[in-house]
């Protein structure tokens, strides 16, 4: 296909950029080069080329197996300040502060994006010694608590498709290896109602999480605490995750959500 209009200034292959991201966005399985090209009326070497520098800045990504290309975990760390704008993140600031308080340890409040953890708020704790993260940093869903309180909860369907292509890397001694070990750990989960990362992703660190539910009962994200394990014992992780599980609730009940029969 012949690229009816050529690039012509700066701003139009910024323009040109920001068409593409779209359309990446409107496809969830990612799309392929020659579609992409043919959606944005572009010539595929004009396409391949803008899509090299939006992939250069992590804005997009492409999918080797699938041929495919998706948006980049870029896009989602410059939408971060949109994040703050969220109903969740803002209904979970002042449940998080209190949960900080009452814990004495760092509150972190995560999502789940394309089979990783994304970090989009966190209150520290006043400890020397604490956890961290940059908010939106990503983490591993096998090997964290947020990952797992979330999934527990999700709808089968879109929980079978996610695992489904999980992989289990090992981080420490402790961590979930394979696929039945970890859904044999997320049906725990759902019956006690909280996740433990008990030194799954780092050794010395424990995190214990609940889900928050949106109105139609789904998980939308989960609270935590995260802290060294001499002060998140295993001996306190009731008393903890009772307190995680009481501010995940206030979230819930903030946003107008339903908590699943």
């Amino acid at each position: 296909m012949a690229d009816k209009k050529q690039s012509k200034s700066p701003v139009q292959s910024l323009d040109r950029a920001f068409g593409l991201l779209n359309i990446i966005a409107d496809a969830p399985e990612g799309i392929a080069l020659g579609a992409l090209a043919q959606k944005a009326d572009l010539a595929p070497s004009t396409t391949h080329r803008l899509l090299g520098a939006l992939e250069g800045q992590g804005m997009v990504a492409f999918d080797a197996q699938a041929g495919a290309w998706q948006i980049g975990l870029g896009a989602f760390q410059i939408g971060a300040a949109f994040l703050h704008r969220r109903e969740f993140v803002a209904a979970a600031r002042a449940p998080m502060r209190r949960l900080m308080q009452e814990s004495g340890e760092t509150v972190n409040l995560a999502i789940l994006n394309r089979g990783t953890v994304v970090f989009v708020a966190q209150i520290e704790c006043d400890e020397v010694m604490r956890m961290a993260v940059k908010i939106g940093s990503v983490g591993p869903l096998h090997a964290s608590a947020v990952g797992k309180a979330i999934l527990a909860f999700g709808a089968p369907e879109e929980v079978d498709n996610l695992t489904a292509n999980l992989h289990f890397p090992r981080l420490t001694d402790k961590t979930i290896l394979d696929l039945p070990a970890f859904e044999n750990e997320l049906e725990t989960v759902k019956n006690q109602g909280f996740a433990v990362d008990d030194e799954e992703q780092s050794l010395g660190l424990r995190c214990i999480a609940a889900p928050v539910f949106n109105e139609f009962a789904e998980p939308v994200c989960a609270l935590s605490i995260s802290g060294p394990t001499v002060r998140v014992t295993r001996e306190r992780t009731a008393e903890l995750a009772e307190m995680v599980i009481n501010a995940a609730h206030r979230v819930t009940t903030k946003l107008g959500g339903k908590f699943p029969h």
